[in-house]
């Protein structure tokens, strides 16, 4: 059983298409990447994915139930988060609010039994409170919880990020780019830390990178796009020596004759 499917999906934008008839599968448990040089739609994907873009034509389908064009919230409850190439953190809001934001998507208590502080609502945010500080231990922030979110380090910025994402309790986890401005150790480490938490929470990931060593290094299986066309799927050593790859990142010198 496939966790999600994406069928023919090709989004347009006007003249322009950014994705053209993308097929896909993940299986639960796996750790999926997607590449290609800047501008081959691999962020169209996830927006589709996630419902910020309706795609033209083709169809999603998530734990075999259709997410085609389902609001951004809808999809987020039914098990999918994402994090971005450029991090979207409350900047002004603590370590702890940020987190604790995610959590609300799975608040049971109505708005009056927020505002009128009713002891089922008092009970779910000791909870709620009691679960992000979890997560933030296992990120290594808590003892930051109350610093501003914008002040922190860049590669605890994307911790932090993973670590809300998480907070939504998913059981597919999209990562835009989570090496984009880490030197190679840092890399080297948030890898290490992408694979922990699979494990730990039972993710089934799909991450974009441009960075080719980054993406050989985590993934199972590889998927590369070209002007929003798939041009090479499959094992990390297969993708890695396929022309069209080598092509499509190092360009073709036109003048040289086969």
């Amino acid at each position: 059983m496939s966790l999600l499917k994406l069928t023919e999906v090709t989004m347009n934008f006007g003249g322009l298409t950014a994705l053209k008839s993308f097929n896909l599968e993940l299986a639960p448990g796996e750790i999926v990447g997607l590449s290609g040089p800047n501008g081959a739609g691999k962020t169209t994907v996830f927006n589709v994915i996630t419902g910020v873009y309706e795609p033209s034509h083709g169809q999603i389908f998530f734990m075999e139930q259709e997410i085609t064009g389902m609001r951004p919230d809808l999809i987020t409850k039914a098990g999918i988060a994402r994090t971005f190439q450029n991090i979207r953190l409350f900047k002004g809001l603590s370590v702890m609010e940020n987190v604790l934001i995610a959590h609300h998507l799975h608040l049971k208590a109505n708005y009056l039994a927020a505002m009128l502080k009713l002891p089922g609502y008092r009970r779910e945010e000791r909870e709620m409170r009691e679960r992000s500080l979890a997560l933030l231990e296992r990120v290594g922030l808590a003892d930051l919880r109350d610093e501003q979110a914008g002040a922190l380090p860049y590669g605890m910025q994307r911790r932090l990020e993973i670590a809300r994402a998480l907070a939504t309790n998913p059981k597919l986890l999209l990562l835009d780019e989570p090496a984009a401005g880490m030197n190679p150790k840092e890399a080297e480490d948030l890898t290490a830390f992408i694979k922990e938490i699979q494990t730990e929470f039972d993710l089934t990931i799909f991450l974009i990178e441009h960075h080719m060593d980054v993406v050989m290094n985590i993934s199972e299986l590889i998927y590369v796009l070209d002007y929003g066309m798939t041009i090479a799927g499959g094992k990390p050593a297969e993708v890695q020596n396929n022309q069209r790859v080598i092509e499509a990142y190092l360009g073709v010198n036109e003048d040289v004759e086969d």
